[in-house]
Parts: structure tokens; sequence; C-alpha cells
């Protein structure tokens, strides 16, 4: 006997969670968005999926030049280029899931005022869309590490932890910026500035081990600077700090509740404001 599912639409007042049964009824929906924005994203382009591993490549290819020959940088016993490229690696998945996802009801503007379904889903299929790129690049920095001779180990096991942090982390800041973009369109001004800031208290271009342990407490309060540091970590080695990776998980799982809460109460607005 098949189940049925009756959904009423009606006001909301306060703060109430994310039904996660209505989202399982639009799950169809979701994987629809998700592949929709993966073929938009790389429709009529001439390098198609290795624009994802671009960004990262030239990010290595500039910073291991300035790192390693003006302003040499100490990485931990690990080559530089390698080093910055497993950052970058990580850290473009969080920057283009970020920026993508929060303009992402603006872009729906027109589905979004015509019917109904749960907002949630055009930011998260943003992000899970991202996964495509971050897959590639991952591919692409197995090659690098062959080419250093760089061994993995049970270390290895703790990749998906991190990786799932930083998708928490990637849908936490999505879902706050994409509902306060829908009320005020000053946030895809300001966010190019917020995540150019972010990168410099990420240990994305530089070892954690080079940040004053007196700050430390307030980098962890930064989600993915134990993403990146832990990533690393999983796949390279090296010194880790295991209260700023437990501090950064813990702010990450905050980020993304609160993501939930706040797209849930303020979506009842959207089409009103879009």
């Amino acid at each position: 006997m098949s189940s049925t599912y009756e959904l009423v639409i009606e006001p909301r007042k306060g703060w109430q969670p994310v039904d996660f049964r209505e989202m399982w009824v639009y799950r169809e929906l979701l994987g629809f968005l998700v592949w929709r924005d993966i073929k938009v994203r790389y429709k009529q382009t001439l390098l198609g999926g290795l624009w994802a591993i671009l960004q990262p490549l030239i990010g290595m290819l500039v910073f291991g030049v300035i790192f390693t020959r003006v302003a040499p940088m100490p990485s931990d016993g690990i080559p530089y280029p390698l080093f910055v490229f497993t950052g970058l690696t990580l850290w473009a998945f969080f920057q283009n899931g970020v920026s993508l996802s929060s303009n992402s009801l603006i872009e729906s503007k027109e589905t979004i005022s015509k019917i109904y379904f749960p907002r949630i889903l055009v930011p998260l299929g943003q992000i899970i869309a991202m996964g495509f790129d971050l897959s590639i690049s991952l591919i692409f920095l197995s090659f690098i590490m062959l080419y250093y001779h760089w061994a993995v180990s049970a270390r290895l096991l703790l990749l998906p932890l991190f990786l799932i942090g930083s998708c928490l982390s990637t849908a936490g800041f999505g879902l706050i910026l994409s509902a306060l973009n829908v009320r005020y369109r000053d946030v895809k001004y300001a966010l190019p500035f917020f995540i150019q800031t972010l990168l410099f208290v990420t240990p994305v271009l530089y070892p954690i081990s080079r940040f004053p342990e007196r700050f430390r407490l307030i980098l962890s309060l930064n989600p993915m600077a134990g993403m990146v540091g832990g990533f690393r970590y999983a796949l390279l080695g090296g010194p880790i700090s295991w209260n700023l990776v437990a501090v950064s998980c813990v702010s990450a799982i905050v980020l993304f509740v609160a993501g939930l809460f706040y797209i849930r109460r303020m979506e009842n607005t959207f089409a009103d404001v879009i």
C-alpha cells in the first residue's frame, strides 16, 4: 500500500526547522536542478570540465612562483606547488559554491514567483553541482601527487570528514547569503571582498604552523580553516592542530544549522520581494 503525503501551504510564524520530509518528496527536483546547473555551467565552453582544474592550477603557478622565488614560504616539508594546489582545490569548491549559491535565488526569480517548491533546493543544487568540479580537481591532484612521488597513508580515511565539513560550511554560508541577497542586493557586491578576505585567514597559502598560537582560536572560528588544514593533512601529512580542527567542525555544523533555519524563516517573503 503506497503512502501519500499531503502538503498544506500556509503562512508560518517564527523560527521553524526545515521540513526534511518535504525535501524528500521533491528529491527529483533537486536532482534536476543539480544536472541543470552542471550543464548550464559548461554549455558552449571550449574546455568544459577542465575549467574545474584551471582555477587551482593557475593559482598554484602564480603563488608557487611568488612564494618559492620571490618570498619563500615554508610548507612543512611538502613541495610548495603540491602544498598550495591541495589547499586551492578545496578553497575553489568553497569559493565557487558560495558565490553561485548566493545568487541562485535571484537567478531563479521567475520560477520562484510562479510556483511553490522548497526554496532551499535552489542554493543546495548549486552547491551539490560543484561537487562535480571538486571530483575533477581531486583526480588531477592525484596525478600531481604521483609526479612528486607523494604516497598516501591511513590518514586518507579522514578525507571524507573534511569533505563533509567543507560541504556544511559552503552550504551554511550559501544558504544565509542567498536569503540575504533576495532582500539586500548589496550582498553580490560585498561577497567578492568577503571571500578574498576569508582566503587570507584560511591556511590555503601558508601552513597552520605559521599562524601565531595566540590567535589560533580566532582562526578556528572560520570553519574552512580546520577543513583546509585537515584536508591537506589527510592527503599529504604534516603537522596539524586538532583543537583548531575540532572548533572548525563545530563552527561548520552551527553555520549549516543556522543557514537551514534562516532560509526557512525568510522564504515566505521571497516571492514578494524577489
